[in-house]
């Protein structure tokens, strides 16, 4: 069943929101096949072990961390449905509804820690098997392990943008406003919360979202406080996009690790790569939108992969 379009949007407001949430909804299918474990491992670690390799990492490298992925069989997808940019810029009841549930569930985000895949994928860059790493996560925890540099095309929590007048204000203090504004709100509210999602909210009932109140814009006052990270129905911003094409220029070959590439602005990479005639790894759990541009397509979980090639790149190094 369609959902409702909120009654504050412009048709071409609604259009737009309309076309994020048919991106939000894409279904991932398998269109390849994935190749045996030892076939597919031995491929990337020939790629890793050539250097300057790309890597484009999903939620899939996070779920060890404790924050779910998306579109995975236990993915928030299932059971959530994240904001769109539309909602965020025009709808102040959709809003209101996100920072209830975003009060409670970014402190649990916050906690959460590195995990092996994100120290490994460090240690590979700072090795200089890793051109460069791109991330479509929101979690801070590539630059947490030690990752640097680290483009984060979505963004990542640590800020908060005004979209009326663009002042940014850090996470954190603007964490500080809303328990001061709501006192024993957050861990009362997490207590009847359901689950913690990938953008850092929670599944709240609505009763819990009636007696939250908002603080505003330190700046002008505005209530249409966003995260600054992009979220559906928005664009990358453009010099964002400049240092991928950069990244992209510099790199020999692709891994993607725990990415579905279901949205363009990741699956864009992988086609470039393909055009150009550079290999392609995909280690994921589960089908992605590369496979078909792949070169080697291993479906395993995140952690435990990363491990074996790690050791395998170790036994090379000592050979």
């Amino acid at each position: 069943m369609e959902e409702p379009t909120p009654a504050a949007f412009t048709k071409p407001v609604e259009n737009a929101h309309k076309a994020a949430l048919r991106s939000i909804a894409r279904v991932v299918h398998d269109t390849a096949e994935p190749q045996p474990e030892e076939i597919a491992r031995e491929g990337i670690r020939e790629m890793l072990a050539s250097g300057d390799v790309l890597c484009v990492t999903g939620a899939g490298v996070s779920t060890d961390s404790g924050i779910p992925d998306y579109r995975g069989p236990q993915g928030s997808l299932h059971r959530h449905r994240p904001m769109t940019y539309q909602e965020f810029q025009h709808d102040s009841a959709s809003r209101r509804r996100y920072w209830a549930r975003g009060f409670v569930g970014w402190r649990q985000m916050h906690r959460a820690e590195p995990n092996e895949a994100h120290r490994l994928l460090a240690d590979w860059q700072a090795e200089g098997l890793l051109s460069g790493l791109i991330t479509q996560n929101v979690d801070g925890l590539h630059r947490a392990a030690g990752a640097d540099p680290v483009i984060h095309l979505h963004g990542d929590m640590d800020s908060v943008i005004c979209l009326h007048c663009g002042n940014r204000e850090m996470r954190s203090s603007l964490d500080t406003r809303l328990q001061e504004a709501n006192p024993g709100y957050a861990e009362a509210a997490f207590a009847a919360a359901e689950n913690v999602n990938p953008d850092g909210d929670v599944t709240l009932d609505q009763s819990w979202v009636e007696q939250f109140h908002m603080v505003t814009c330190l700046v002008c006052g505005s209530e249409k406080l966003k995260p600054d990270v992009v979220y559906f129905g928005e664009s990358v911003p453009a010099e964002r996009k400049a240092a991928v094409q950069e990244l992209i220029a510099a790199s020999s070959a692709l891994l993607v690790v725990g990415s579905s590439m279901a949205v363009m602005s990741g699956f864009k990479i992988a086609l470039t790569m393909h055009q150009s005639n550079r290999p392609i790894g995909v280690i994921n759990g589960g089908p992605s939108r590369a496979d078909t541009k792949a070169d080697w397509r291993w479906r395993t979980r995140i952690t435990p992969a990363l491990q074996s090639l790690n050791a395998l790149l170790g036994e090379q190094d000592h050979q």
